[in-house]
């Protein structure tokens, strides 16, 4: 039986400065990207991560749906045995495969923003209006099939030993959008705020790992507040989607230079981040990006190394 929403059983708020567990055994694979790294392997237009932390197993984000169950099959990876899956946001491509799976997904619990599941727009001048909201209706609409919800608000939360979501992340630079036109009406008068965005982190020896959906808060934002939660300021691996694709020369100057000042180690570059700022990045921070595909294995801890399927 599914307990209903909220976040009582676990821990809450900006205790990570006082106690943020350092992991020791880190993995993440690449389920789902918009590219592929090896036959048999499909790409699609989304997102999603296996991670394996201190002996628990997360699922965070799960594309669209088309790609997710046969990458996972072919990379040996049992998506049934999931303790918690986590959206970073509620749009389709990030979302759009949780649908698909919920039948083996009864052991594990759901954490999603409360907002997750609105409706939601993008509009661009070739295709007006479109919908990019969840196939899922409400969280509750999960409970059923699930062993718990876990709804986030605004204080980081830890979903493992050692494994957090930030929960809504501040907008507190004047250079950091949410990306692209998005909005909450059909009719694209009501900017969407894409207030549910999130992140996960775990804290290794070697300093923070950072995963993103999209970071529609903007990366800068959303490693600013990590590092301000937890108190540490190393950052040794991110992860994952910045939508960078509309960023104009002011956010990507700006963006390098945050990435310098942080002295991020390792920067996989993923989904919509964009071919053109996954250029410049890497001609900005040379030795330090990599192409984030689907297929691509991270082993974080004594001896971390990065693999290809």
């Amino acid at each position: 039986m599914a307990k209903g929403v909220g976040a009582s059983d676990w821990q809450t708020g900006h205790t990570a400065k006082k106690g943020l567990i350092v992991t020791t055994t880190l993995s993440v694979t690449v389920l789902v990207e918009n590219t592929a790294n090896q036959r048999g392997l499909l790409a699609e237009h989304g997102l999603a991560f296996w991670v394996e932390c201190n002996g628990q197993r997360f699922l965070f984000d799960t594309g669209q749906g088309m790609a997710l169950a046969r990458n996972a099959a072919k990379l040996g990876i049992d998506l049934s045995a999931a303790d918690v899956v986590i959206l970073s946001h509620g749009h389709y491509d990030h979302s759009g495969g949780l649908q698909a799976i919920l039948p083996s997904l009864r052991r594990a619990a759901v954490c999603a923003h409360a907002t997750a599941f609105c409706d939601r727009f993008a509009h661009s001048p070739q295709t007006g209006a479109r919908s990019v909201r969840s196939p899922i209706e409400s969280l509750d609409r999960l409970t059923p099939h699930v062993r718990q919800i876990i709804a986030t608000s605004s204080s980081p939360l830890e979903l493992g030993k050692g494994l957090w979501v930030t929960g809504q992340i501040p907008r507190r630079n004047d250079f950091e959008d949410v990306g692209g036109a998005f909005y909450l009406d059909p009719a694209c008068t009501q900017p969407d705020p894409v207030a549910d965005d999130q992140a996960i982190y775990a804290k290794t020896g070697d300093g923070l790992v950072v995963l993103l959906g999209c970071a529609h808060s903007g990366v800068v934002n959303t490693l600013d507040y990590i590092c301000e939660s937890t108190g540490e300021s190393r950052i040794h691996a991110v992860l994952g989607g910045m939508h960078l694709l509309n960023a104009d020369d002011n956010r990507m100057e700006r963006t390098i230079r945050r990435l310098r000042e942080l002295d991020v180690q390792r920067i996989g570059l993923a989904h919509c981040t964009g071919f053109g700022a996954m250029a410049r990045l890497h001609h900005a921070l040379p030795n330090r990006c990599f192409h984030c595909v689907t297929g691509t294995r991270i082993e974080i801890g004594p001896a971390t190394r990065e693999a290809r399927a």
